[in-house]
């Protein structure tokens, strides 16, 4: 837990949203099959012969208001889509079945919680098919941006092909237990068919395999973004030598961004983002807070909605919301996470 030398301030007013409780419900909640709950349902049936992954918990139905007023433009820079099963279907070599999180249902999240724009990473329960995750791009009328899973023999129309609906960038994914490891030529092969369009590459690694990856990763000719602050133990020192490791890693080349984000995940001590608790994660602010102050222009923020692999508990992305203040605490600091930064990376040439 962090010290109250280690929490954000409270809100200006100007910052605040009126409060609410935890049955205010989406504008688009009629689309959702699942009932509001701490913990969602388990192992719903799909359409099309799907079943999601027994244990797993369903993202958080009738999420509350973010006390939190989001600045104007604010981004969800990380979330997803799965299916729907019957239209999207799963890849045949996932590691899991989600539960369905349609575009419709994330769109409907959005303008509940106040961003006026997201970016929807491609998720590996739908490995290297992108339709899904396009499929939303295009129907958000350019209100949506994409990161990409592709092959290594990908073709140059595809990549093009691609850009033209909203994609920027590719993600690779080192973490075992979701994904077999892909040979690093290969991952070169993709970065030489993206670079002459401007993409970054999004990394996703755990603390303990950034020794083995770093060289690698720093060989990489394109900006990288690292997913989740590249999963530290928060039960460690946030100024102790394992998580110096990883700043040391950001401080190696500028173009190298990071997303302080899922703090759901990274959390041991919580508490939880659930019945109304305005401070949660307290564990993971520390660490948050160095990588925003210290990296104020290369730092990105997301929900993740809807969560996936969760099995202890599914957090409100209502008071999800309400953590930015605290690893941001200046509203200069929270203009820069939530709207110049994924900005400048997602949509440079807007006005």
């Amino acid at each position: 837990m962090t010290t109250s030398s280690e929490q954000a301030p409270e809100s200006t007013s100007s910052e605040q949203a009126p409060e609410s409780t935890g049955a205010e419900t989406t504008p688009g909640a009629a689309v959702s099959a699942k009932a509001p709950g701490r913990t969602g349902v388990t192992n719903t049936p799909h359409s099309a012969g799907f079943e999601k992954t027994p244990g797993w918990l369903d993202w958080y139905a009738g999420p509350s208001r973010p006390r939190f007023r989001l600045p104007d433009g604010a981004v969800d820079a990380h979330c997803h889509v799965f299916g729907p099963g019957a239209e999207f279907p799963y890849a045949p070599e996932r590691k899991y079945t989600p539960c369905d999180a349609s575009k419709e249902q994330l769109f409907a999240l959005r303008d509940h919680l106040g961003f006026a724009r997201n970016v929807v990473v491609q998720a590996t329960c739908h490995g290297a098919d992108n339709t899904a995750m396009v499929d939303a791009l295009r129907a958000s009328g350019g209100l949506a941006r994409g990161v990409a899973t592709l092959r290594p023999d990908v073709t140059d129309a595809q990549v093009r092909e691609l850009h033209e609906a909203g994609v920027r960038g590719v993600r690779f994914n080192f973490v075992k237990r979701l994904v077999d490891a892909a040979p690093r030529q290969d991952l070169l092969d993709v970065v030489e068919r993206i670079a002459p369009y401007g993409w970054h590459v999004v990394v996703y690694f755990e603390a303990a395999d950034l020794a083995d990856l770093r060289d690698f990763l720093l060989s990489i000719p394109v900006p990288l973004v690292v997913d989740h602050m590249g999963r530290p133990d928060v039960a460690k020192d946030p100024h102790g030598p394992e998580f110096e490791t990883f700043l040391n890693f950001m401080r190696a080349r500028p173009d190298i961004w990071c997303k302080v984000t899922c703090p759901e995940r990274l959390s041991v001590s919580g508490p939880p983002a659930l019945d109304g608790e305005r401070s949660a994660y307290g564990d993971v602010v520390p660490f948050a807070r160095r990588v925003v102050e210290e990296f104020p222009d290369r730092v990105l923020w997301g929900t993740d909605w809807p969560h996936p692999n969760l099995t202890g508990h599914m957090p409100d992305d209502g008071l999800l919301v309400d953590f930015v203040p605290h690893i941001a605490p200046t509203p200069e600091l929270r203009r820069r996470l939530l709207v110049d930064n994924p900005t400048r990376l997602y949509w440079p040439d807007a006005d």
